[in-house]
């Protein structure tokens, strides 16, 4: 993707005053020029050109209010100069991986008095002797050189850290400002607290009882169903012990009358 056309994507339909960070890694740039990226974004405070093709920053815009500027990864060899008239108040600037040989080529950086940060890694002057002692002196207004200070400690996620400073404090404010009350009185909030945690105590407790009334009952319930069970058995017992007794008292009777019958039948033959 060319860069016009990426910085016309990342506008969104805003407008250039209103953008304040800028990612356009990976881009195309036509003979080393950002194409699009005019001094229109003048609150613009960070710029990311990584891997784009530039050789020069001739062609940076006026950008007042820019505190960190990502160039890694280009082909730039000199001419940083124009970077204290052009982004005068960078804390933050990155050139890794371009083609700068020597102290020489770095030393115009001293002209730009807010600068903490300065990362030249993969680049030929980090093999000069002394190197770091020598951009230290070169350059007294830096911080951190490659991420670490001149005592060897390493910073402290710089980037997020350096990038914070450049951003507006109203910002921040209005980003991470909580509502407060001011008429509450110190302690309000414990005491409601606490006045929950009593509600919620006693709200547990009503349902532990009210849980093991419902077991109680649940027993009692119980113990009246066995009782009715034993009381239907044994009145089955009792009616199927009536129902046998009437039963052999019907046959009793049954034979006694067959009996009675034979009698007569055997007297009438035996005696005609």
């Amino acid at each position: 993707m060319d860069m016009k056309k990426r910085i016309h994507l990342e506008l969104r339909n805003r407008t250039p005053s209103d953008v304040k960070e800028l990612v356009l890694d990976n881009c195309r740039s036509n003979e080393g020029k950002i194409e699009g990226l005019t001094d229109e974004f003048e609150e613009l405070e960070f710029l990311s050109t990584i891997n784009v093709g530039l050789t020069t920053v001739a062609h940076l815009p006026k950008l007042n209010k820019l505190k960190k500027l990502e160039l890694s990864d280009n082909r730039i060899s000199g001419g940083l100069e124009v970077l204290a008239e052009k982004c005068p108040n960078l804390t933050h600037l990155n050139l890794s991986g371009n083609k700068i040989k020597d102290l020489s080529t770095i030393e115009p950086l001293k002209e730009l008095k807010t600068l903490k940060s300065l990362d030249l890694f993969n680049c030929e002057v980090t093999n000069l002797n002394e190197y770091k002692d020598n951009v230290f002196k070169l350059l007294p207004q830096l911080t951190y050189l490659d991420g670490y200070d001149k005592d060897d400690k390493e910073a402290p996620d710089s980037d997020a850290e350096v990038y914070a400073e450049g951003l507006d404090d109203d910002d921040d404010d209005e980003d991470d400002e909580e509502e407060y009350d001011e008429d509450a009185a110190p302690g309000d909030e414990e005491e409601e607290e606490g006045e929950e945690d009593e509600e919620e105590n006693e709200e547990e407790e009503e349902d532990d009882l009210s849980g093991e009334e419902e077991e109680e009952e649940d027993l009692n319930d119980r113990e009246v169903d066995d009782e009715d069970d034993e009381e239907e058995e044994k009145g089955c017992q009792t009616l199927n012990c009536t129902m046998m007794l009437n039963m052999y008292a019907a046959l009793s009777t049954r034979r006694s009358e067959t009996f009675l019958e034979f009698e007569k039948i055997f007297v009438r033959i035996t005696f005609p």
